[in-house]
C-alpha cells in the first residue's frame, strides 16, 4: 500500500473502526430545487445497503475539500466544476474525523453515473432524507447538516 494513501482501517478512541487512517471526507451536494445527492451504497461496502454521501479516506496531507471532491469524482463521475464548496462540518470520533463538505450544486450537476461502490445515486428533498435507511455517520450528523444547509443563505436561491 502507498504510505500516503489513507486506505486502511483505524480504531478510534471511541472503540469503533473507521475507514481512513488520515480521516475521511464526503460531499453533500445541495441543489435548491432537487435537494441533496445521496449514494445508495453497494452491499459489499461498509454499511452496505444504506444511503450516504459519496466520500472516502483522505490521503496524507490532503485537505478535506480535495478528498471529498476526489472521492466523489471516483465514485460518481460528478465533475468538481459542477459544485461550489461553501461550508464544512467535522465529526470527531476521538482521533478520527469525518469532514462533510457542503456544496451548492449547479444546474449542470446531473445525477451521476455510479461506480462499483454505488447501487444508485438519487437527488432527495431535505424533508425526505430522514425516511431513508441512512449510513450511521450521516444519520448521526443529519440534524447538524440540515441546520447548516438551512442557515447558509447562499444555498438558497
Amino acid at each position: 500500500m502507498d504510505p500516503d494513501s489513507g486506505d486502511a482501517w483505524i480504531t478510534a478512541a471511541d472503540g469503533n473502526d473507521y475507514w481512513g487512517i488520515f480521516g475521511a471526507a464526503g460531499l453533500l451536494a445541495y441543489h435548491p430545487d432537487r435537494g441533496i445527492l445521496l449514494q445508495h451504497r453497494a452491499e459489499w461496502t461498509s454499511h452496505g445497503g444504506t444511503w450516504g454521501l459519496p466520500g472516502g479516506a483522505r490521503h496524507r496531507n490532503e485537505s478535506a475539500e480535495a478528498a471529498a471532491l476526489r472521492e466523489t469524482a471516483e465514485e460518481t463521475g460528478l465533475n468538481a466544476a459542477d459544485v461550489t464548496p461553501l461550508s464544512e462540518y467535522t465529526s470527531d470520533r476521538g482521533g478520527w474525523t469525518y469532514t462533510t463538505i457542503i456544496a451548492l450544486a449547479s444546474d449542470a450537476a446531473d445525477c451521476p453515473t455510479p461506480n462499483e461502490e454505488t447501487l444508485e445515486m438519487r437527488w432527495v428533498q431535505l424533508a425526505d432524507v430522514p425516511g431513508y435507511n441512512l449510513h450511521p455517520g450521516l444519520a448521526s450528523s443529519w440534524e447538524d447538516l440540515l441546520t447548516i444547509i438551512t442557515a447558509t443563505e447562499s444555498l438558497q436561491r
